[in-house]
Parts: C-alpha cells; structure tokens; sequence
C-alpha cells in the first residue's frame, strides 16, 4: 500500500539536523578558531559567531582544506557551523553571475546535505566535506576571474523599512541591481523570513536565463538558510538579488522564456485554481504536449487544464515526467537542467504564499521543459510512460547490483531494469540509496549531488505512485555505474571521516 507523504512534512523532516549524534562529534560551537580574524574593509562582514569559520574555510590551500576540518570537528566545531561557514564563504568569494559554473559550489551544498542525511550514519558526512573542497576549486577559480567578492552594503541608500519591499520589487522590475542590493538589506532587517521571501520566488520563476540557475539559487537559498539559521540571510539575499539581475549582456529588460505571456494566463486561471480533482489521463495529456509544444502553448495547455479542474498536483507529476525523460533521451547539462530547475520551480510552488507567484511557478515550469526541449534539437524516440520493464529473475541486492554494473553498458537498459525492479515490488528508494552510495564514492561533480537530490524528491512525491517506478528508472540517466572509476576526493573523505570515527571510538 503506498502511503504519499504531505511535500511540506518531507522537505521538513528532510531538513533535520541528524548528523551529530550519529558520528560523536560535540555540537556546541567551535572553540579553537575565535582568534582574532581580520576582514577585508571591501569585504561584507559576516556574523561574529560565523566570520571564524568562514575566515579558516577562505585562507586554507585547498590541499590542507580536509585535514583542517577535521581538525576543526574534533575540536568542537558542529555540523550546522560547518555548513554554514562553507555556504557563507561561498556567499562572500565567488561571484553569482553567471549563476552556474564556479557558483555551483554555492548551490550544491543543500543537495549535499539532503542526501548526506539520508545515508548511513558513517557516510552523512562525506557529502560536505566534498563540498568543502569543491569551495575552495571554485574560489581559486574565481581568483582567476578578478577576485570578487561580496562588499558591505551601502548603508545611505537603504530605503525605510516600510518603503523597503516596494524598493525591491521596483528595482528587481527596472534591473537596477545597487538598488536591489540596498532594498534587500533594509528588508531581510525589518521583515520577517516568509515576507521577505517573497519577491526572491517571484523573480527567481521570472528569468530562463542561465538554464533556470535562478529558480534554482532562490530556492537553495531558502533550504539551505532553513538548516543554518534565518540569521545568516542577508548576505545570501544579497547575492541572490545580483544573481537573478545578470542579464548576460542582454541590454533589454525583459525576461528569457514565456514569462510576460504567463502573467496574462494567470489572470485567467479560475478561482480554487489549486483544489482541483486527480486526474492521471490529464497527467497524459500534459506529459504529450510537452513533447510538442512551444513554450507559450505548453504553458497555455496547462492553464486550461486547470480551468477544466485539474489538481495541480497531476500536471506537475507530467513537467517531472517530461524532465526525466529529456535526460533519458539525451544524457547532458540541458537535459539534466530541465529536471533540476522543475524541481526547484515545484519548491517554490510550495513554499510561496501569493497566489500569482504559486500560478506562475507552474505554468513557468511547463514552458521551460519546452524551452529545454528545444535546446536539445534533435533526440531519440523515447517515451517514459511507455518504457518496458525489463524481467529478470535476479532479487534484493543482486538485482540492485545488475542495475548499477549495466549503467556503463547502456543507461536506457539500466532504466528498463530499475522500472521492472519496481514493477515486481522492490522499493524505489533501495535504488536511490544504492545511487547515493555511488555517488559518495565516484561522484565528481556538482550536478551528480543536485541532480540526485532533485530526483529522489520528485520521486517520492509524485502525486500519482505510478510514477514512481519511471521517475525512478530516470534517474538512472545520470547517477555512477559500478564501473565508473572511484574518485580520489571521495576517497579522501571517506578517509577523513574514518579518522573522525576512529577517533570517537577511542575517545569512548
């Protein structure tokens, strides 16, 4: 019997913090690094309780980075410091624009942490350290490119606290980053978290640009900032704003994909838009559109169907499909990015408050799978809700293996064999867990842990549990296969944290 567990429950439960207990690291906060730190005058000043923290993460040479965290964990340094000091260092030394390549080491660490959480005890922390590392390629990077890094805020144009919403929103509307940048100061300082959100989800769902990067930051923002502390979000908010406000040379104003031809369909959508009826042959229909369809009609085709009273719910389980299936059909960053940015498009469905932000985040995210599908040109026939599973007499974990050792054979066999693996009643999540593991050990870049995280979530909350096997077989378009070679960074990490527990045990 398949039991759906409510969105809102699993991204909270998937946001605890369970990391401590399990490995014996102390949480209080961390002792050895409070010496004095000095911060650049051109440099944003972080948190006093934070700035150590960051200061050790941003002068360490990446060689010595492992080693000193560890040092930093046994000596008292939590969980919860340790990823917010890296997402903050990320924050304060590498530029969001474009908001992808280097900047992944910024958008990667929640992903990270999700599936960090999810595995064995022993292993939850190798996902971070991998992160950490993958920080300091990006700041040695970003040093290359001219040495950015966050400034402190202009303090004499902050608007009034009562003005500073509205600030935003203009400058956000003109593409005025300084004043975006000085809006968003005086409202995460005189607003509560949700408000201030707000006009981020807005703006996140407006832009394509950067293949959907924006959505994507935006809503990493706001999970990761959920796991380390509101606290830390004013100088996250300031780089997402000059983020989503990088026009890539694009001198005009307006935004890339259909979203001045949504705001129109918005307007249109009936009232009780959101409590529609389950309709799996709606799902179908959507799921044939996207194949099709420019964006403006894939967007339109969505509004109707909800005006025919259609669950929400139905037609983002057909933009999930689509998505899988793209990357399915032509493994690739496109591809892989038509998934992860519907991912983050249904975050912000659920984690927004307006009606019109919830509306667009939608019909945004049925239009881009169109705008992706075109990117990719020409592409095999494949049709995921038509996959056959393949049969196999293998069970449990032999089945499980056969799975992963064909993945560097053939990923669509791979997939037809996961499908049939679901289809004869083995779970969904022993294929993402065996999926993790690969990762931890041959996982080389970021987009194998945001990919990862992205797919596993759509996965488990499909509205229809049909889906669930060839969202599931998806996913195979990208995780490691047996053979792919281990990676000495991971390889690095799972040594680090052996120390860590070697070092609890005698401890104990």
């Amino acid at each position: 019997m398949h039991t759906r567990l409510p969105r809102r429950q699993f991204l909270q439960s998937s946001a605890a913090l369970g990391l401590g207990a399990g490995l014996g690291l102390n949480a209080s906060a961390i002792t050895p690094a409070r010496g004095a730190m000095i911060v650049k005058p051109e440099t944003v000043r972080l948190r006093p309780e934070i700035e150590p923290v960051v200061k050790w993460m941003e002068e360490t040479p990446r060689e010595k980075i492992l080693d000193a965290a560890i040092v930093q964990l046994k000596a008292g340094l939590s969980y919860r410091d340790l990823m917010a000091g890296l997402f903050l260092a990320g924050i304060r030394n590498i530029k969001p624009r474009p908001v992808g390549f280097k900047f992944h080491a910024v958008m990667v660490i929640h992903s990270a942490h999700l599936l960090g959480q999810t595995a064995a005890v022993d292993e939850r922390l190798i996902p971070m350290l991998w992160a950490l590392d993958e920080f300091k390629r990006s700041q040695e990077a970003d040093v290359k490119e001219g040495d950015w890094s966050l400034g402190p805020v202009d303090e004499s144009r902050l608007p009034s606290p009562s003005q500073a919403k509205s600030a935003l929103i203009k400058a956000m509307d003109d593409w005025d980053a300084d004043a975006a940048d000085a809006a968003t100061s005086a409202l995460c300082r005189s607003a509560g978290a949700a408000e201030t959100m707000e006009p981020f989800w807005r703006y996140g769902v407006r832009d394509h640009r950067n293949i959907g990067h924006k959505a994507i930051f935006a809503a990493q923002s706001w999970r990761t900032l959920q796991t380390i502390g509101w606290p830390h979000a004013e100088p996250v908010l300031r780089s997402l704003s000059f983020g989503i406000l990088d026009r890539q040379g694009d001198p005009g104003r307006g935004s890339s994909g259909p979203y001045e031809a949504n705001l129109d369909v918005a307007k249109n959508l009936r009232q009780g838009w959101s409590a529609g009826n389950a309709d799996p042959g709606a799902t179908q229909s959507l799921l044939d559109t996207l194949r099709h369809a420019k964006p403006e009609a894939a967007s339109a085709e969505t509004a109707a169907l909800l005006n025919r009273g259609v669950a929400p719910e139905s037609l983002w389980d057909a933009v999930t499909l689509a998505g899988s299936e793209l990357l399915l059909k032509k493994p690739g960053i496109i591809a892989l990015h038509a998934m992860t940015s519907a991912n983050a498009l249904h975050f912000i469905y659920g984690a927004s408050g307006d009606d019109t932000t919830r509306k667009l985040a939608l019909l945004q995210a049925a239009g881009w799978i169109a705008m992706f599908r075109d990117a990719l040109g020409s592409v095999p026939e494949l049709s995921l809700d038509a996959m056959a599973p393949a049969p196999s007499e293998a069970t449990g974990p032999e089945a499980l293996n056969d799975i992963f050792a064909t993945v560097s054979r053939s990923r669509r066999d791979a997939a037809a064999k996961a499908l049939g693996y679901v289809s004869r009643g083995g779970s969904a999540e022993d294929i993402f867990a065996v999926g993790r593991r690969m990762i931890f050990h041959k996982g080389r870049d970021s987009h194998d842990f945001k990919y990862a995280a992205a797919a596993w979530e759509e996965a488990v909350l499909a509205s229809d549990p049909k889906w669930r096997g060839p969202l599931t077989a998806a996913a195979l378009a990208h995780f490691p296969g047996t053979n792919a070679p281990d990676s000495p960074l991971m390889t690095r990490a799972r040594e680090a944290v052996a120390s860590v527990l070697g070092a609890d045990k005698k401890s104990g």
